[in-house]
Parts: structure tokens; C-alpha cells; sequence
């Protein structure tokens, strides 16, 4: 028999189980702001943060999808088929409450303040999914996406596919011997590079795929100077695919700093979509995989033989 968590004052209400979904008079989560949200009404769902969208529609719920935001870019049709509020953190509370959602799903670190401060005192359930870039920050991720649906069958399903996934992973990058120092450059704006640092998601998938982080002096995203540059030696530039603002290569090779790295010398320069890349959702372990073979292309052969099973896992009911 499922096991339906309710309310103490809802102890009374039944519950029962629809196609692997329990349907109760409250689901409880606990969120990023160490709170406790009741969930009653998971039925019209706005979905902030583009990995989350991504669980949502694994698990077989993009009918109760109502809106999403502008990160959600996999699959194509929640951009295509769904109402969008935004960018995540660029979010304006009348434009998530003007769907009439029942639940927010929103990442960790969607914004600004303000307008989730008003969503928080709105009458809405809001559950804040914590932002923890690591195999276990992942499957937490779709733990708690899945309970907050009463659908913990279905995530269970999800999470013991991507739990296999990355185990195939790191047998993959074991048969690393000489990892490479990967420098991911978020931007490269008249000469000045951000990259990032450590506890980023881009240091986490570098990690994944068998690399080094060139850059470990700090935590975040920063712009650093030439000097930063030739002392990290990166061997690689990994960057994300952002239309007209994307790092380009040749930009790379010829900038001064990189110049005098292996980068430019051995032309080694990496660009991937930045949901699948950074998104840390289901298909995570597949873009490590990826990437681990464009780092180290004598690993393809091994890695044709790693076929992630998330992306074919029917955990929809």
C-alpha cells in the first residue's frame, strides 16, 4: 500500500494511489530555506529552473506543467508548448502568479529577492529545490521533485537510473591517467575572462568527466586578470553555448593571456550546451560522458559501450 504523508490535521483525510502518484490532503517538503512546505494541490505547476522542468517531464508531468521559464530549454516542447515567466532570475511575481499555479517549483537561487519574497507570501505553495552540485545534490534533486508530486515510485525509478549512469561514469574516468586542467570561461567580454572556480557547476562536471579545474583559488564565478590566466596553464577551454554571446574559439586562441597556454598551441577548445552541461538534471551523466571523451579521445571506444540509462528510463507511472 502506498504511504501518503499528511497533515496531523488532515490525519482523518484518505489517500490512495493513481497510477503512481498518491494523492493526499498534503504532501510535506523540505526545502532549500530548511522549511518545511505542505503541498495539497500539485496539479498546476510553474517550474523555475530548467533541470527541474527536465524531472518533471521524465516523471511524466508536463500535462500539470502550467508554465516554465526561459532555462528550460530540454525537451524542446516546454519552451515550445508551455507559458514562459522569465528568465529565473530575472522573475516578476505577477508573471507566476498570473498563471494560477497551485505549486512553484523554483531552483535555488532564483530572483531576484523581491519577487520571491512576494511569492513566498503568496498563497501558494513555494519549494525551493536546493542547488548542490554533486552525484548526491542530483539525486536529492529528483527525490524531492518527485515527493513534492506524491510520486515517489517514479522518482525512485529516475534516481536508480542516473544512480547507474554514474557508476558507469566512473568506471569511465578511471581509465583516466593523465588528467587535463580544464578552465571553463563563462565569458569572455573585451578581454576579460570569467571563469569559473570551485562549488560551480562547471567545476563539478569537470570533475565528473575525469579533469582538474584549472582554477581553484576561489568559489563562484569571477573575472580574472592575464596574469591568473597563464599561471592556471589550462591545457583546455570549455565554455557554454550561448547564441550571440558565446565564447568563441578563435576569440580564445588569440586573446594574449591564453596565447602563452596549451590552450592556443594545441587548439584545444570544448562547446556544449549549457542545460546539458551545467543543468545537473537526468541527462548529467550522459554530458560527462561527452565531455570526458572530447578531453580524452582515446576514451571513445569505452565510452560507446556507456549507454546512459536515464535517457531511455520509462519512469513516467
Amino acid at each position: 500500500m502506498a504511504i501518503c504523508r499528511t497533515l496531523a490535521l488532515s490525519a482523518a483525510a484518505g489517500c490512495f494511489l493513481l497510477s503512481g502518484v498518491a494523492v493526499a490532503a498534503g504532501i510535506t517538503v523540505h526545502d532549500a530555506r530548511n522549511r518545511d512546505v505542505t503541498i495539497s494541490d500539485p496539479a498546476r505547476i510553474v517550474s523555475i529552473g530548467g533541470a527541474i522542468t527536465e524531472i518533471l517531464y521524465a516523471l511524466g508531468f508536463e500535462d500539470r506543467l502550467a508554465g516554465v521559464d526561459s532555462t528550460s530549454f530540454y525537451p524542446p516542447a516546454a519552451l515550445r508548448d508551455k507559458p514562459s515567466v522569465g528568465y529565473m532570475r530575472q522573475l516578476s511575481a505577477e508573471g507566476v502568479l498570473g498563471l494560477n499555479p497551485s505549486l512553484v517549483l523554483a531552483v535555488q537561487g532564483s530572483g531576484p529577492k523581491e519577487t520571491m519574497d512576494v511569492l513566498e507570501a503568496a498563497k501558494v505553495p513555494l519549494v525551493l529545490v536546493p542547488e548542490t552540485f554533486s552525484e548526491a545534490g542530483l539525486i536529492d534533486k529528483i527525490k524531492l521533485v518527485g515527493h513534492a508530486m506524491g510520486a515517489d515510485k517514479r522518482a525512485e525509478c529516475l534516481t536508480a537510473a542516473v544512480a547507474g549512469d554514474l557508476a558507469q561514469l566512473r568506471e569511465l574516468r578511471a581509465k583516466v591517467t593523465k588528467p587535463v586542467r580544464v578552465m571553463f570561461v563563462m565569458s569572455l567580454l573585451n578581454g576579460r575572462a570569467m571563469a569559473a572556480g570551485k562549488n560551480t557547476a562547471a567545476n563539478e562536471i569537470i570533475a565528473l568527466a575525469g579533469g582538474v579545474n584549472a582554477i581553484d583559488g576561489y568559489d563562484g564565478y569571477k573575472i580574472i586578470n592575464d596574469e591568473a590566466i597563464v599561471a592556471a596553464k589550462p591545457d583546455v577551454v570549455l565554455s557554454i553555448q550561448r547564441g550571440k554571446d558565446s565564447v568563441e574559439a578563435e576569440a580564445v586562441y588569440v586573446h594574449p593571456a591564453f596565447a602563452l597556454t596549451p590552450v592556443a598551441a594545441n587548439k584545444t577548445f570544448i562547446s556544449m550546451e549549457g542545460l546539458y552541461l551545467l543543468g545537473f538534471g537526468p541527462r548529467t551523466a550522459a554530458a560527462a560522458r561527452d565531455l570526458s571523451v572530447k578531453l580524452y579521445p582515446a576514451l571513445a571506444p569505452q565510452a560507446e559501450e556507456f549507454k546512459p540509462a536515464a535517457l531511455t528510463a520509462d519512469c513516467r507511472q
